[in-house]
């Protein structure tokens, strides 16, 4: 289903476009809003993968901070206790 959307541009543009009746301008929009979306969800993917990598490092440098903890003795502690 389509919806209709509009949107201003100058008197001048109009007038270029107007000369130029052989190009569907409907069509030429359609792709420019469609470029613009793809590169931006790709820049957004590019920033979710990039946040992803600092929380795991993030992560990381939290484990490292805890001593003399091991997560197979607390795995068996907890086991032990069922």
């Amino acid at each position: 289903m389509s919806v209709v959307v509009s949107f201003r541009i100058s008197r001048e543009l109009k007038e270029k476009m107007d000369k130029l009746k052989h190009i569907n301008w409907s069509e030429v929009v359609r792709k420019a809003i469609y470029e613009v979306i793809v590169r931006e969800e790709a820049r957004m993917r590019g920033k979710d993968v990039e946040r992803i990598r600092r929380a795991a490092l993030r992560s990381r440098e939290l484990l490292r901070r805890v001593e003399r903890w091991s997560s197979v003795e607390e795995i068996r502690r907890w086991r032990e206790r069922r």
